[in-house]
């Protein structure tokens, strides 16, 4: 049960920058996703905040449940994840080359891999608090790695290469605040990045010396286009028809905007259409255009005060559980933010993940808005009540 006075426990400044962030995302879906349906030019801002308010109930509702009691039911949930993503295969419907959507509806879908990122993150939590002080040796890292690994290639084979890369974030960020060794682990982080860098040089590379000719012959486990775009960011104008002409038009649309930018609805890359997905992946874009510096420095600020009040929380929390659980969401929504700004910036490969809270999508939303419930349950319950 929930005593009153564990609500004086709650994180006010956390609550409000979480409302200021949701009502960013309305205020940049009234003018990004305006001219999708000229019969309708609502219809999507309609749509986001049914979600934002169911959203905000699902929120609620996690809130006041008691965190700890899903470790009762951590092998449950994780069984329950693997088979929600084996669904997709069976039940999924295709869109854009990928399955990675079960339909409810005639016209609403869910996104199960969305969810798949919390489920994972509550059942992790539990599997490394059972394994503090024993995470020294490489050995050690093995059974966490195949734990992360089962759902990961699922999310990989519809395929969702951007929703893979997030489960790494999150492995390694709840390792470190497990306590893995820090130069063995870092080491093999390491070592796994300038592998898989020195892969795509192989795979990419048109003149090879004789002896690495070999690897040239070496599959890669992704498909073409996913390797073009972990490198077209490096050069756009090699795939000016592709991905390299979303980063083209997205990092106009935000070089356009200046320091106070074009003002509301008054952006031409995203109003005239030149920019692909300007309300989903790329709707920071959005942002820069029509408000500038002024408006991205805002909204990165706002992100800023989230995760740093989320990093709180997780330090606060009575239990190594908690602090593990939240240091799992903290990675999710840290690497959701640092990609799709560097994405829509041209710093950072095109990998298709959106802006948690700002961009449309209702599995994203239901799934971000469950883990900030998360993040509340450990807040409210931070100290024990003494009688």
């Amino acid at each position: 049960m929930l005593d009153r006075r564990m609500l004086k426990n709650l994180d006010f400044l956390f609550i409000l920058f979480v409302f200021l962030l949701l009502g960013t995302s309305l205020l940049i879906q009234s003018t990004a996703s305006y001219n999708i349906y000229e019969s309708q030019p609502f219809r999507l801002l309609k749509i986001q905040s049914v979600w934002i308010a169911t959203g905000l109930v699902l929120c609620t509702v996690i809130a006041l449940f008691d965190y700890q009691k899903l470790r009762r039911f951590s092998w449950w949930i994780y069984a329950f994840n693997i088979a929600l993503l084996l669904a997709v295969f069976a039940f999924g419907e295709e869109a854009k080359g990928a399955q990675r959507w079960i339909p409810i509806t005639s016209t609403q879908n869910i996104q199960p891999s969305e969810f798949a990122k919390l489920f994972i993150i509550v059942t992790f939590a539990d599997f490394l608090s059972k394994r503090q002080g024993k995470l020294n040796r490489f050995r050690d890292f093995i059974p966490p790695f195949l734990y992360i690994l089962a759902p990961m290639l699922l999310i990989v084979k519809q395929p969702d290469l951007g929703t893979a890369l997030v489960f790494v974030a999150i492995l390694i960020g709840m390792m470190f605040v497990a306590g893995a060794n820090p130069w063995k682990f870092g080491g093999l982080i390491v070592g796994g990045i300038l592998i898989v860098a020195f892969a795509l040089w192989v795979h990419f590379a048109e003149d090879l010396p004789g002896w690495l000719q070999f690897a040239k012959a070496i599959p890669l486990p992704l498909h073409d286009y996913q390797l073009q775009r972990l490198t077209v960011f490096l050069d756009p104008a090699a795939d000016i028809s592709g991905d390299g002409y979303q980063i083209i038009q997205s990092i106009w649309a935000i070089g356009s905007g200046g320091f106070w930018g074009k003002g509301y609805r008054q952006g031409t890359q995203a109003q005239l259409d030149f920019l692909p997905e300007h309300h989903t992946d790329f709707i920071f874009s959005v942002v820069g255009e029509e408000f500038g510096f002024i408006g991205t420095i805002t909204l990165l600020f706002c992100f800023l005060i989230f995760l740093l009040r989320a990093v709180n929380i997780g330090m606060k929390a009575k239990d190594v559980y908690g602090t593990l659980v939240a240091a799992g969401i903290v990675s999710m929504f840290t690497f959701h933010i640092l990609v799709n700004v560097g994405m829509t910036s041209g710093i950072m490969p095109v990998t298709g993940i959106p802006l948690p809270l700002i961009s449309y999508g209702g599995s994203a939303m239901w799934a971000n808005l469950m883990a900030i419930g998360v993040l509340l349950s450990i807040n409210i319950r931070r100290q024990r009540l003494m009688f």
